[in-house]
């Protein structure tokens, strides 16, 4: 495909992950707050993105991180498609709590997290959300494979949207300069084999979603610092029936009653 001038598509991938645990004492639901916290720090999200950006062929013109208190992590990368058009200019766009987001060029990635817990439920979670948009030639949906493997992933929700339009070499517009028809294309069958997964789509408008749900709850995988044959068979099942009924919710944005 030959254009004329500028790949003018923007391309923007949202990627929101959930991880869900049981923590029953106030000591594990702490514990579990500290440990998402160390493991989930800056440091290692600006590590991701790194890769992130390497993976689609991005250049990182700088870095933005913070950890907050009393839990969760941020980081924001300015990229471009390559090093040769690094057009940077630095004003302020926002401000979202302590943090102020700007100085974009025509591509960022970013990351936040949101461990979060509830004394009354006993369940745990962990929120990542990320974003991608990349203009030009790059698209960010190579990456989906590497962003669910770096972390424990019971829930998946994506976004996709084209926006803009391009020229080909004869005048013509063009509004998508790649191939699909679902985000699934894009994740390995073996990963998709782990999912439950649901598609809604409006081809019209270049705009994709995807969301998926974990098919095995193996209790063990869910307990804080505990063994599940230290629970009896009922408050094993109680546990488990808990830990889906907050997935399901949480994949189809209503409460169960």
């Amino acid at each position: 495909m030959k254009l004329y001038g500028f790949n003018n598509l923007t391309k923007s991938l949202s990627f929101n992950i959930y991880d869900v645990c049981f923590a029953k004492t106030k000591r594990e639901q702490k514990d579990y707050i500290c440990y998402i916290d160390e493991q989930y720090n800056s440091e290692r999200l600006t590590n991701i993105l790194k890769e992130v950006t390497k993976m689609i062929g991005a250049t990182v013109l700088s870095v933005s991180k913070q950890d907050y208190d009393p839990q969760g992590a941020s980081v924001t990368f300015l990229i471009s498609e390559d090093g040769g058009d690094q057009r940077v200019g630095s004003k302020p766009a926002g401000v979202m709590g302590d943090t102020i987001v700007g100085h974009l060029d025509k591509s960022h990635v970013t990351v936040h997290t949101y461990p979060e817990f509830h004394p009354d439920t006993s369940i745990a979670t962990f929120r990542v959300d990320i974003d991608v948009a990349t203009c030009g030639e790059i698209t960010p949906l190579k990456t989906l494979d590497f962003l669910i493997g770096s972390f424990d992933s019971d829930i998946i929700t994506m976004d996709y949207k084209v926006r803009g339009f391009t020229r080909d070499i004869e005048g013509k517009k063009l509004f998508l300069d790649h191939q699909i028809t679902s985000i699934q294309d894009y994740i390995d069958k073996t990963t998709l084999e782990r999912y439950d997964a649901i598609d809604i789509n409006v081809y019209q408008s270049n705009i994709f979603h995807t969301k998926m749900l974990i098919k095995d709850v193996l209790l063990q995988n869910y307990l804080f610092n505990s063994d599940e044959y230290e629970l009896s068979p009922k408050m094993r099942l109680t546990i488990t029936n808990s830990l889906r009924q907050e997935m399901i919710e949480i994949f189809s944005g209503k409460n169960i009653y």
